[in-house]
């Protein structure tokens, strides 16, 4: 499939949705059963084109463009090269409750908290093109087009079939904890676990794979953002100061190579 391929999903009225919460951190979307059937959004502004993560160093600007060319991809390679290694260590304790509700409005410390509307719909907002509110409401996403990154299709969804689209936490939750994280004090766990930085809407079915896996055992099915996608996982684990596995270096790096 190429990146302008389309997955019509049409709407549904009266269908109960999926709301799925993996383990792994990596989270679906619920549907609130009061979404409009048709036309009773507002119309919002288009997210835009996706921004290379390396011009996006924050993660408030939408979606993962390709990193190409000779600088762009040394600076990736640097970066990558730069983050500490360690082994996996075990998944005893990890309760994705450790990490805070989920996509709560109240962790300090990262952008678009405490705006009045949940990580979860601004993310929706942040990389959804054609995007339309519930009626009455300028948080609550019920209807977008959005431009998979990891997969290069693009998903007409609509938010009675809520899990056609999940949040990707790119270092998954149960990842970091095993590099770390357990030893976090609670509000650093929260951070990272609604930072825009460390947070994709994806194709559900896609998401659902990846699972809690380094980029050693995942990476996404567009061959095109593989670098861009390890330059993310990177900014994301030198912020929060994570060490990642030794193969998980390595593959991040080979992305990379041109």
């Amino acid at each position: 499939m190429t990146r302008h391929s389309r997955i019509r999903t049409g709407w549904a009225a009266g269908a109960a949705a999926l709301a799925l919460a993996l383990v792994t951190g990596c989270e679906g979307l619920e549907a609130d059963g009061d979404a409009p059937a048709s036309g009773g959004g507002a119309q919002a502004p288009a997210a835009g084109h996706a921004v290379s993560p390396l011009d996006n160093p924050d993660g408030t600007e939408p979606g993962l463009a390709p990193v190409t060319g000779d600088s762009p991809q040394a600076a990736a390679r640097k970066l990558i090269d730069g983050l500490p290694t360690k082994g996996r260590g075990p998944k005893t304790g990890y309760d994705r409750d450790e990490f805070g509700y989920a996509w709560m409005d109240t962790a300090d410390g990262v952008p678009l908290a405490r705006n009045g509307c949940d990580t979860r719909n601004d993310l929706l907002k942040r990389d959804g093109q054609e995007v339309r509110f519930k009626s009455g409401s300028d948080c609550v996403v019920i209807a977008m087009t959005l431009d998979d990154p990891y997969t290069g299709t693009s998903i007409e969804w609509r938010k009675q079939k809520a899990s056609e689209v999940q949040i990707d936490h790119v270092v998954p939750l149960s990842y970091s904890w095993q590099m770390g994280s357990s030893r976090w004090p609670e509000n650093k766990r929260e951070q990272l676990a609604n930072d825009p930085l460390n947070l994709l809407p994806v194709e559900g079915r896609v998401n659902s794979a990846k699972r809690d896996s380094g980029p050693a055992s995942w990476l996404p099915p567009d061959k095109a953002v593989r670098c861009a996608y390890a330059v993310r996982f990177a900014q994301v684990a030198a912020k929060y100061e994570l060490a990642v596995t030794e193969a998980d270096r390595a593959m991040m790096a080979k992305q990379c190579q041109g």
